[in-house]
């Protein structure tokens, strides 16, 4: 997926800010001087403290300070939905919006990238998965210079250059100044009484509520997410009843020690204590709520809350109103960016995890989570060539936590065709919605257990082909479409044996046969377009046999294919290869020179694929649109655009496919720009290009060229 760009206009993912940060004034002077890419000396930078004492705030508010000062970006990693070490690479990808193609080591690719820029990481969460992290980390700071990271996490990660920051709880002070207005108070009071007057319109610090607040700060140690967690529930309890609830539950220090409740610091303990406080406090189907959701991983919807929660004494027309008394309580918050959307803080949900497996339920709740998203993902497949497809692209892309942690589940059940079916669909939307490392990790642990014929079975290996075919592994999608010939053949769906022509012709196009692809697309029968996946696959075999027409020089034979995708596409209202026709049909425009129609038909190609994520389509159809800017005669434009189809290529790590033929054009394009521009105007304007993020390079190619 593409990067993001923050306020003020700089480069990188971090969520906007939705409440107020508190304190912390000491430590963020620290962080400034640590973070300085010039000169700071902290290249890993770990906040350490107990869950619940604010090292995810301070480390977003940290890095949004710094931000002016990284020209490659500020980019947050979260952590907290993965489930094995493994997968932390996968997850600095999908936070940088590296839309991978290749096929190289996760790592080999992020040190290939960062290897020239300055850029901070933030990786979030770091304690369960520390191995993975420290590894990451190992292996990328040699590989470029000007690449920080700062962590969170409850344990340091080990590397030798770490520079660890404890983070304490707040300073408590003692109300004395909110009573006698000599002073403000501590920090842990301030968000006392911030959040406070989000639960009660009208609540102040003054005489008679700073010496009870400061006690109830006091109680809580300081922690941020326990005072949050208390007073949230001034909505419903005055503070002196706060107060004495909190004085009759958390037992003192002394007594956790004598009891031995919890291995761990005390101030973990006391977290768990404060929110035990809380979950004691809920209504009892507000704790089974609070328990069943924490199944979900990046947050939910109502419907899916509904779906995956609902039973039992929990009837599902129940939760809304559940839901939102746990809003209320600040068990459960709204998404930073979605507010229809809700997630649960790690501390949070690994209590609802907890109580969750005390109520034997566990197994249970993961295999109703498990179905939810497989039914999610069966209808993206079934309604993918149709008019939701953009909705589903979108969806896939929300849902992308919860989807690998039901490809966990289906996996680690062992139950071999529920396993097949769910890499099968999922796999076939990742490789359409931009994770293919991820769609073919997937999809390679469900083939090599020899899983059995059937209609599965080939969407899997389609989509496994598919996926070789973007990444450039020309060896595998021979491999893989050969399967899945034989398993089409087998299986006697006469749309399946066409939709494996695609990527049977598609490996022959890539290598540079264009006469036996030619033979082997041709060949498919033009049956009526189906709704699904299958249905995508037949417009893909067209869209296949378009390039080979345009690679060969018949442009008639290319605009003829094209129209009829096209006409296709719009009839359904798919995007995917309706956006590749408007581009092929371009190149078409352009050999003809039509060259208002080119940059007409490439513009609105750029448009389809960048609303679907399709980097790769955005990265070809820039090259088709400078091959029509520099025919205007606008060179500074064209080196432009060639510079922003570049950035693109590099993020995708697979220069035109492994194309030669692309290959070859791409060089015969950037040699043309650069003798009519000469060397020094050429490379002033390719800077520019260069300088572009991505939203403001797409901004840049859609623009009417007459415009500017």
């Amino acid at each position: 997926m593409p990067e993001n760009t923050t306020a003020g206009g700089r480069t990188g993912n971090l969520p906007p800010e939705t409440r107020s940060f508190v304190g912390r004034r000491r430590e963020l002077a620290r962080l400034d001087a640590l973070l300085d890419p010039d000169a700071g000396p902290g290249r890993l930078v770990t906040l350490v403290g107990t869950g619940g004492v604010g090292k995810t705030r301070l480390a977003l508010d940290a890095a949004r300070r710094a931000s002016h000062r990284y020209p490659d970006g500020v980019w947050f990693a979260e952590l907290s939905p993965l489930r094995a070490q493994g997968l932390v690479g996968f997850a600095v990808v999908e936070a940088l919006r590296l839309a991978d193609q290749s096929t190289s080591p996760v790592t080999e690719v992020l040190a290939d990238w960062l290897a020239d820029k300055k850029a901070l990481i933030v990786l979030d969460s770091c304690e369960h998965v520390l191995q993975g992290c420290a590894d990451l980390v190992r292996a990328l700071l040699p590989a470029a210079p000007g690449l920080r990271f700062l962590a969170t996490s409850r344990e340091h990660l080990g590397h030798p250059c770490e520079l660890r920051l404890r983070i304490d709880p707040l300073p408590l002070g003692d109300g004395e100044g909110a009573r006698t207005g000599g002073g403000p108070p501590g920090d842990a009071l301030d968000l006392f009484a911030q959040r406070a007057a989000e639960a009660r319109a009208g609540f102040v610090l003054d005489e008679e509520t700073a010496g009870p607040a400061a006690a109830v700060c006091r109680r809580l140690d300081g922690i941020p997410l326990a005072i949050e967690l208390a007073a949230a529930r001034l909505g419903e309890l005055s503070l002196g009843e706060l107060d004495e609830r909190l004085g009759e539950r958390l037992p003192s220090p002394l007594d956790l020690l004598a009891a031995g409740l919890d291995e761990g610091p005390l101030r973990h303990r006391t977290l768990r204590t404060a929110i035990g406080w809380s979950h004691e406090l809920c209504a009892p189907l507000e704790r089974l709520l609070w328990a069943r959701l924490s199944v979900f991983t990046g947050g939910f919807d109502l419907a899916a809350a509904e779906n995956v929660c609902s039973g039992g004494p929990l009837p599902a027309g129940r939760i809304a109103a559940l839901l939102e008394r746990l809003v209320e309580q600040s068990i459960v918050l709204r998404h930073r960016t979605a507010p229809r959307r809700f997630q649960l803080l790690d501390s949070v949900r690994d209590y609802g995890g907890d109580w969750l497996r005390a109520l034997g339920e566990e197994r249970t709740l993961r295999l109703r989570h498990l179905d939810h998203y497989r039914g999610l993902a069966r209808g993206g497949c079934t309604e993918w060539n149709t008019g939701r497809q953009l909705l589903w692209c979108q969806r896939v892309i929300t849902e992308h936590a919860n989807l690998r942690t039901a490809m966990d589940c289906a996996l680690s059940e062992r139950d071999g065709p529920t396993a097949l079916r769910t890499a099968a669909d999922i796999g076939f939307l990742w490789r359409h919605c931009g994770y293919l490392r991820e769609a073919r990790h997937c999809l390679d642990q469900v083939l090599t257990t020899d899983p059995a014929p059937g209609p599965d079975l080939v969407r899997a290996l389609w989509a496994r082909a598919a996926v070789a075919l973007l990444q450039g592994d020309l060896d595998s999608a021979e491999r893989w479409a050969a399967v899945c010939t034989a398993a089409a053949v087998e299986q006697g769906d006469a749309v399946a044996v066409v939709g494996a022509a695609y990527v049977t012709g598609g490996h022959l196009l890539l290598r540079g046969r264009l006469g036996d692809a030619l033979v082997v697309l041709e060949a498919a029968d033009l049956l009526p377009v189906r709704d699904d996946w299958l249905g995508s696959a037949q417009l893909q075999v067209r869209l296949a046999l378009c390039l080979v027409h345009l690679l060969s020089g018949d442009f008639t034979g290319a605009r003829t294919v094209a129209d009829e995708v096209r006409a296709e596409s719009a009839r359904r209202g798919e995007r995917w290869a309706g956006a590749f026709a408007d581009c092929f049909l371009a190149q078409a425009d352009l050999a003809e020179g039509d060259l208002p129609a080119a940059t007409r038909n490439a513009r609105t190609a750029v448009v389809g694929h960048s609303l679907l994520n399709n980097t790769l389509g955005v990265a070809l159809t820039l090259d088709v649109l400078a091959d029509a800017v520099v025919a205007t005669g606008d060179g500074p434009r064209a080196a432009r655009l060639l510079a922003i189809g570049q950035r693109i290529w590099e993020r995708l790590g697979s220069a035109q496919m492994q194309s030669p033929d692309l290959m070859s054009a791409r060089r015969a394009r950037e040699d043309l720009v650069h003798e009519k521009l000469g060397s020094e105007a050429y490379a002033r304007a390719y800077a520019e290009g260069l300088a572009m993020s991505y939203e403001r390079g797409i901004a840049y190619a859609v623009q009417d060229v007459r415009s500017g």
